[in-house]
């Protein structure tokens, strides 16, 4: 009896370490995708041995939307990294490996710089004086031996050198070019932008709007409105609502075309894709239920979503769907474009910049604030008649926002 209850003492002990071996170690698997989004290509920001702290990014995942940043769930050592740079990976794929240290990564950093000063090493008062002396006065002689096994790469970087001699004088007339692979998000627009011209039968109408009175009204009212909300009040927001008031009027803008069943898709909802340009590409944030939001959460979300956007923080979750986009060009001075349909939509409209020109106002000609607009359609799905009366609508909302107050 004395045997079998050591040996089962010894097995529950023998079970509890191994548990604690197993603990030490864990892998991080790529996090769960939205529906939309299959696989993404891994940019490592750590290497094998990297010590790294809780919530550190080891690397990101750029998909076809966004970059999804993978944090370390733990302070620890990352072992090994079981996907190459730039490979794909899908939801769940092991990542990499990460041996848990509690908190000395934490420590590792402070660590690093009483390491780097090796001061307290060397404090033998017989130690530190020769080696200081003695490296201005032996500098002549240690760069001769330390040249010895650097004087073959040397007499190998010659060669090099030259041509560089050679490029000052001819610098002018050098002509050359580099590569760069196009990253995922980059390959995933030309793609749907291609598919969009082969696709809809797009056909763009163009108008104008007098930004007077919006510029006038922005003018009187922004001060009270940062005061309240504490937001600043701009040109988006006017014409995001107007175009949630003209999609209401005109729902066929709202809709889209399913190929596959051959039948018209009517939204009862308008969610309102805002084009954002980033160093990484253009990204496509989208404003939801704009239809029931009033100027403050319009101005409230886009500040938001812009604030992403610039650090590269927009989840893939916040750029799913959308009903229609709004591009404004005129951010960068844009005169005139037409934009390309962001799909699965029937339509996008264009903003660009606002430019005094004379204008007709009352049989007279005055210098007035104008802004082309362009609305981009697919003609399959919407006639010139529904798209020219959504821009004018548009049009009249922006221009007297009054019109919106009165359900004009």
């Amino acid at each position: 009896m004395g045997s079998v209850n050591s040996s089962s003492v010894f097995s529950v002990r023998f079970f509890q370490t191994t548990a604690v071996c197993k603990n030490d170690v864990i892998t991080v698997q790529t996090p769960a995708f939205a529906e939309s989004v299959t696989e993404g290509d891994v940019r490592w920001e750590k290497a094998v041995g990297d010590a790294v702290a809780e919530d550190e990014v080891v690397c990101e995942i750029e998909t076809d939307k966004t970059s999804v940043q993978v944090p370390s769930p733990a302070n620890g050592i990352i072992e090994a990294l079981l996907v190459p740079d730039g490979g794909k990976v899908e939801g769940g794929t092991p990542l990499f490996t990460l041996r848990k240290t509690g908190a000395a990564p934490a420590k590792a950093k402070p660590a690093e710089a009483p390491a780097a000063a090796p001061k307290a090493e060397p404090q033998a008062p017989a130690v530190s004086p020769p080696s200081v002396a003695a490296i201005p006065t032996q500098m002549p002689p240690v760069p001769p031996p330390s040249q010895l096994p650097s004087s073959k790469p040397v007499s190998a970087i010659k060669p090099t050198a030259a041509p560089p001699l050679a490029e000052p004088g001819a610098a002018k007339g050098v002509r050359s070019e580099h590569r760069e692979k196009m990253n995922r998000m980059r390959q995933r627009i030309a793609q749907r932008l291609k598919e969009a011209q082969n696709t809809c039968a797009m056909l763009t109408t163009f108008n104008e709007v007098d930004m007077s009175n919006i510029q006038e009204m922005r003018a009187r009212h922004k001060d009270a409105f940062l005061k309240k909300h504490n937001l600043k009040l701009g040109f988006m927001s006017a014409f995001v609502k107007a175009s949630a008031f003209a999609l209401q009027e005109q729902p066929v803008v709202n809709a889209v075309i399913d190929d596959a069943t051959k039948e018209v898709v009517y939204r009862d909802y308008i969610d309102i894709s805002v084009a954002v340009a980033t160093p990484r590409g253009l990204v496509v944030p989208v404003i939801r239920n704009v239809e029931t939001m009033n100027y403050a959460d319009i101005e409230r979300t886009i500040s938001e979503l812009g604030e992403k956007a610039r650090k590269n923080e927009l989840a893939i979750e916040d750029m799913d769907g959308g009903t229609f986009t709004i591009s404004n060009g005129g951010v960068f001075g844009s005169l005139f474009g037409t934009p390309i349909i962001n799909p699965p939509q029937s339509a996008i409209l264009g903003m660009h910049g606002i430019f005094d020109r004379p204008v007709a106002v009352g049989g007279k000609v005055e210098v007035r604030p104008m802004m082309y607009v362009a609305l981009t359609y697919d003609h399959r799905l919407i006639d010139g008649r529904e798209a020219v009366t959504f821009l004018r609508k548009i049009k009249a909302a922006v221009e007297d926002p009054r019109v919106l107050l009165l359900d004009l």
